[in-house]
This record gives structure tokens, C-alpha cells and sequence, in this order.
């Protein structure tokens, strides 16, 4: 018997999603040290020394379960953005948060709205309820919002998902944009605003979203303490929205979604306010080293809002293999329609060197090799 025959149609053909690849796993492939991993957009200075030690004071109490409501989480939220507890849903990692918000809200037959090159996710939390996806083709790699629109209100959507800045390609829509675009929306269709790189916005592009939510109750905010806070390892995140809508959320979400240990540390993080800063201003620094050696190894890049940067290279297959044998992982993205570009991640000044350097290397290989 094909037990694989006993799930839906709609799961049979899901690829599933592809993560970047760890190190250690490089390590036992290859054989060597010394490598650096920029393919999954991580913080490059880890956690918050206040976070850090949180965790080691909540680690004392990991035999009991978690509060399964969040209350310190949430309130520390509550503080900062003005919200209410019944705002405020809580993820394991936005990823979480994003398939709350499909199960929540779609069923099989319920048609949902994202953007060609965004990401990946969107698109598996759909098909795993076996909701329909349209993929709305892009703008110069970003999110055409009068397109989205307009197939919204013709294919009478439920959900429609927008990235901002968008993953892969760090595209970034401006606050008008995008109040033009819910302004425009039918109150029944609902948006999942993903801000997963919010805290890498310049700031002469932020805007505050979560004023937005008192008009517009159709609106779910979803943010992460996996890139900005450096807890990608703990997997937490949250989303806020109309109390209605946080109430569909929290009735499909599992009661200990979130650990004693991510709680404690998402706590301490979010109060540590000039971690994020030191965080977004490395973040500068190291956007404009990299941005500065594509430009002099004469690649096209996607200038980017976010801690990473695609950019396109001739035979990015090979080239993401020949740097993987130099110790740097970055990351390929023809799975986003985008075959010819590689993303990579910004990190230490040392580790962008390293990735540069071996770039240039593996150019000049392939082009001795092409002129065999």
C-alpha cells in the first residue's frame, strides 16, 4: 500500500520548504573549517547579552510547562506597541504565525493572493489547508500592489499575504503604498502584513503599521525575534490584529507553541533597545561593503532593505557549489523563479570579506574554465 495515497491531493504535491544549509552539514560533506554561513539571514552578533542571560535564569524551570498565554511576553508587547493581551497572538517563529492565520481563515476551494519572488511560505500554509494560491507577477522583484488588488476583487480572494521588505529580494513598499492598497480592499478579504525584517527598515522608511489596525480590522501584523533579536535558534515570534481575528488565531494554535525559554528571552530582548540598535547600524555597515563589491565585481544586485542581497550571477548553481567548496554558504533562490541570483545574507565585516574574496575567486575560476 502508498500511504503517501491517504493524504489530499493538495498535500501529495506540496515541495516542501528547503532551509538554508547548516554548517555542520558542510562540514561533514566537505571536510573542512573555518566556514561562514551567510544563506539564512541570522543576526552575525547572536542574541542580546540580556537575552542570553534570561535564558539561562528560565533553563531552571524548563521540567514545567510554559504559561500558554504568554502574559509576560505579551505584556512587554503591550508596552511597547499600545496593543491589548487580545491583540496579540503568539508564534513558534512567524512561520507559525503565518500558517495560523491559513488555518484559521481558509479552507479547500478558498483562493489566496501573494507576489511572484515572495516568500516561500505563503504559498505552503495556503496549499496545506488546500486553499488556492495566485501568484501575482512582480515589479522589478517587488510586489505590484495595483495587480494585487485588482486580482484580489476579481478571483473574490479570502487572504491575501504582502512581505515588507520582501524575502528573497529585500524589496521595501512605502507606507502610502500600502495604505493605498487596504484602503482599496473589500473588509472581508484579510492581509497578513509579514515584517519579519521590519527592524532593518532605514528610517527614513518606517512607518508605523500597528496604528493601522484600528482601521483596519481585516489587518494581522507578523513580526519575528529571529533575525533583528538574533533568537532565530528559539523559533518565536507573534502577530497582532483585531481581537475577532486573534481569537480565530488562538483557537488553532497549539496551548504551548512558544517555550518557558523563548519567552523569557524574547522578553529580555525586546527591552534591550540598543542591541537592535547596534544590530541595524552593523547591518548598514555591512549592506554597503557588500553592495560596494558586487558593484566592483561588476554584478547586478536588488538593493535591499533587509540584512540581505540578491544579486545575479551566470550559473548560480555552479558558483553557489564553488563557494560552498570555500568554506561561504549562501543561498540559492531558483526556487523563487530567480535561477540566475544567489542571496547572501550580511554579517560581520570579516565574514562579508570572506564572501567577497571567495566570489571574486570562483568568477575567475569559472571564467578560466569557460575559456578552456
Amino acid at each position: 500500500m502508498n500511504y503517501c495515497d491517504l493524504a489530499p491531493s493538495y498535500i501529495r504535491s506540496i515541495a516542501p520548504y528547503q532551509p538554508g544549509k547548516p554548517i555542520s552539514e558542510l562540514e561533514r560533506e566537505l571536510g573542512i573549517t573555518g566556514i561562514v554561513k551567510l544563506a539564512s539571514n541570522e543576526n552575525p552578533l547572536g542574541a542580546s547579552p540580556a537575552a542570553v542571560a534570561a535564558m539561562q535564569n528560565a533553563i531552571k524551570t524548563i521540567a514545567i510547562y510554559p504559561d500558554g498565554n504568554g502574559f509576560e511576553l505579551k505584556d512587554a508587547l503591550v508596552k511597547r506597541y499600545g496593543v491589548a493581551h487580545a491583540n496579540i497572538t503568539l508564534g513558534n517563529g512567524s512561520n507559525d504565525l503565518l500558517e495560523l492565520a491559513a488555518r484559521a481563515f481558509l479552507t479547500v476551494g478558498d483562493k489566496v493572493v501573494y507576489s511572484a519572488h515572495a516568500f516561500a511560505v505563503y504559498a505552503l500554509a495556503s496549499q496545506a489547508v488546500g486553499a488556492i494560491g495566485i501568484s501575482v507577477p512582480a515589479i522589478n522583484y517587488g510586489h505590484d500592489l495595483k495587480a494585487m488588488l485588482q486580482a484580489a476583487k476579481d478571483n473574490r480572494v479570502k487572504m491575501v499575504f504582502i512581505a515588507n521588505p520582501n524575502n528573497p529580494t529585500g524589496t521595501y513598499l512605502g507606507a502610502g503604498e500600502l495604505l493605498e492598497f487596504m484602503r482599496g480592499l473589500p473588509p472581508e478579504m484579510l492581509v497578513v502584513l509579514d515584517e519579519a525584517y521590519n527592524e532593518y527598515l532605514p528610517e527614513d522608511k518606517r512607518y508605523d503599521s500597528v496604528s493601522w489596525l484600528k482601521e483596519f480590522p481585516n489587518l494581522i501584523i507578523s513580526r519575528t525575534f529571529s533575525k533583528a533579536f538574533g533568537l532565530a535558534g528559539l523559533r518565536v515570534g507573534y502577530a497582532l490584529a483585531h481581537e475577532q481575528v486573534t481569537d480565530m488565531m488562538n483557537r488553532v494554535r497549539q496551548p504551548f507553541n512558544v517555550n518557558s525559554v523563548a519567552q523569557a528571552a524574547a522578553v529580555a530582548a525586546l527591552r534591550d533597545v540598543s542591541f537592535v540598535k547596534k544590530t541595524f547600524e552593523l547591518n548598514q555597515r555591512g549592506m554597503q561593503q557588500i553592495t560596494d563589491g558586487l558593484t566592483r565585481l561588476g554584478l547586478e544586485y536588488i538593493p535591499s532593505c533587509g540584512n540581505f542581497v540578491a544579486f545575479r550571477i551566470g550559473n548560480a548553481t555552479a558558483m553557489y557549489r564553488r563557494l560552498l567548496e570555500m568554506g561561504v554558504i549562501v543561498r540559492p533562490i531558483a526556487n523563487y523563479d530567480m535561477p540566475d541570483w544567489l542571496r547572501v545574507s550580511i554579517g560581520l565585516e570579516s565574514e562579508n570579506a570572506k564572501f567577497l574574496a571567495a566570489l571574486e575567486r570562483a568568477i575567475a575560476q569559472q571564467a578560466h574554465g569557460e575559456n578552456k
